[in-house]
């Protein structure tokens, strides 16, 4: 009796391999790139015709292979990078599993030429259209050029499905640049149907991060630096000003290898949660190093997913870098009186400072220091320091006029004797927090600002778990809907946490006999519907997590509003506070909470350059 199931022939078995090792041009490229660099090359040419359907040639000077080697290098599960099962276990090289070329060799007119130094001639193999293997001897130089042709000639079926070619360019030319960046030290260039596109030499990773780039790349990045004994992580985050929105600008590397990573991805991510808007991406390059025995790189043949031993721990390694490097900056835009304002005048002015320095931010006033009315208009006018000139007309014909009689009078003493006190702070319209810095003026939006304070004083109230509560001398009563009972409901626990304290009292009626320490008792019935209307507004809109999302609609409606008058005392408490945050820049929802008006910008409108 004749069995049913049959050992497929090599040649066939070979066409399935490769369905998942080579699903496009651009695959054939990463795996001949990352062989060339395993073999010590340090110049790798790509030379591409029609996209890489005709052509895809990568030439590298590594070691070059003998010619047993060479004839091993084509079948199937042949290696040099592994030989024991320990050593899965500590991959360090891009390759390891010995499928690449004989996958490659079985859907393209193959042909190899290797040579190493202590050989006279290379060796070279072609593998034609009836799958049979003609070898040659030649003169060449050290190293090995593999020439990929007509792939997918013989899978039809594959070969149609292939995009563009402006599509698979763009694939090819991605996987290009990635491998570039993980590989500063050696040289690359590429070549699409004959010309010369991409000439990288070798260098720092600042020099291959401008090249793959742009010359000034580094002005919109920060710099990532964190090492420990068991992880390391390096590279660059952008500047809150070049967030982008696009998906695709975002680069992972483990152990010099670029990966695709959820947890990596979704941690920077977090980080940057209360700066970006709907719609932003962080751009970032990143190169992490682990010990090869804690993470799995054997996951899929195109090897860009991994699986870490833990995941929790690479997740909070990498948020707390994250947040450590983007608070270690300062984030404050910088207002410029060009003619063009607009929003785009506002340019982020990151400069490295150490992190908890918050030398050019509001110094503490004394009470002394708060100014009138007729002081700040006195103040504006002293920026020309040598005169003020007062206008003789009626009243009220010019800002500053006063209905005095023209006359010129010196004011560098009174100047000079303000210079010397403590600078000033003044709220101005009961919206916006006024500042001397050493830099210049530093205006705060009084509201986002007490909006950071409480969202980051709930959050810790929230997670502690330890309730806290201001008994209210008269509780109050309120009737909600039954959608509003019901999350009162599930987030009862939350709330509680937050410092809310209720009883129910019958159907869709609850009793406020408790509420947070920072809200004002006499707004707590119309600042809880207000905070549940937030929440699921939040909900809906950008399905934030409970926690996360109960402190922002706190925060929010709990916060001083446009209008309200603090005095002198609230205003430094506020500013001290806000400057105790984690990121007193931006407000929860991603709004900036200082603006700086540089001297030069205020020396410029009055003339003084």
């Amino acid at each position: 009796m004749n069995s049913r199931i049959k050992i497929l022939p090599e040649n066939l078995a070979n066409k399935i391999a490769a369905g998942e090792v080579v699903n496009r041009p651009e695959s054939v490229v990463k795996e001949l790139m990352e062989n060339s660099i395993d073999a010590g090359a340090k110049l790798i040419e790509v030379i591409i015709k029609n996209a890489g359907k005709n052509l895809i040639q990568v030439i590298d000077d590594g070691i070059g292979m003998s010619e047993k080697d060479a004839e091993l290098c084509i079948q199937r599960h042949a290696t040099s990078k592994i030989s024991t099962i320990e050593d899965l276990e500590k991959i360090k090289t891009l390759g390891f599993r010995g499928e690449a070329l004989a996958s490659i060799a079985a859907v393209s007119i193959f042909e190899l030429k290797s040579r190493r130094s202590e050989d006279e001639l290379c060796t070279i193999l072609k593998i034609n259209e009836n799958a049979s293997i003609i070898k040659e001897k030649d003169s060449a130089q050290v190293g090995t050029t593999v020439s990929v042709k007509n792939l997918f000639y013989n899978v039809p079926a594959r070969r149609n499905f292939l995009k563009s070619n402006s599509t698979e360019l763009k694939h090819i030319i991605e996987s290009f640049k990635r491998i570039s960046l993980s590989n500063p030290g050696i040289s690359f260039k590429f070549f699409n149907d004959d010309d010369l596109i991409f000439d990288f030499n070798a260098g720092s990773f600042s020099d291959r991060m401008k090249s793959v780039f742009a010359d000034n790349i580094l002005d919109a990045l920060i710099e990532v630096k964190e090492e420990t004994d068991y992880l390391s992580m390096t590279g660059y985050v952008t500047k809150p000003a070049y967030l982008r929105k696009s998906k695709g600008e975002q680069y992972f590397f483990l152990n010099q290898r670029y990966v695709s990573n959820r947890i990596v991805n979704h941690a920077v991510f977090t980080a940057f949660e209360n700066i970006l808007e709907k719609g932003d991406y962080p751009f970032f390059v990143l190169f992490m190093r682990v010990d090869p025995k804690k993470i799995d790189v054997n996951v899929h043949p195109s090897k860009l997913e991994v699986k870490f031993d833990d995941d929790k721990e690479i997740y909070s390694f990498v948020n707390a870098v994250i947040k450590k490097t983007i608070a270690s900056y300062d984030l404050v835009p910088s207002l410029s009186f060009d003619d063009r304002a607009s929003s785009e005048s506002l340019n982020f002015q990151n400069v490295n400072i150490e992190r908890g320095n918050f030398s050019d931010r509001p110094r503490q006033a004394s009470v002394s220091s708060i100014l009138s009315d007729d002081e700040i208009d006195r103040l504006f006018e002293s920026l020309n320091a040598e005169i003020k000139v007062t206008g003789n007309d009626s009243a009220g014909d010019g800002p500053f006029d006063e209905g005095q009689p023209k006359e010129i009078y010196h004011t560098t003493d009174r100047i000079s004797q303000r210079e010397n006190e403590t600078p000033f702070i003044v709220q101005l319209h009961n919206k916006y927090i006024l500042s001397q810095i050493k830099s210049g003026l530093m205006i705060i939006d009084a509201h986002v600002a007490h909006e950071r304070i409480l969202y980051e004083k709930a959050l810790t109230s929230i997670n502690a778990n330890i309730p806290f509560s201001q008994q209210l001398l008269f509780p109050q009563k309120v009737s909600l809907d039954p959608a509003d009972f019901q999350l009162v409901k599930e987030l009862e626990t939350h709330l509680i946490n937050l410092g809310f304290s209720f009883k129910y009292k019958g159907k869709n009626r609850v009793e406020i006999v408790g509420i947070p320490a920072d809200l004002k008792s006499e707004h707590e019935v119309e600042t809880l519907l207000e905070i549940l209307h937030e929440y699921r507004k939040n909900e809906q809109e950008k399905h934030l997590e409970i926690t996360d999302n109960l402190a922002k609609s706190f925060s929010c409606k709990a916060a001083i509003k446009a209008g309200d008058k603090l005095s002198e005392t609230e205003l430094r408490i506020l500013v001290d506070q806000l400057f105790a945050t984690s990121m007193p820049y931006v407000c929860p929802h991603g709004r900036p909470i200082v603006i700086k008006i540089p001297i030069e910008e205020l020396d410029k409108k009055f003339g003084r350059t």
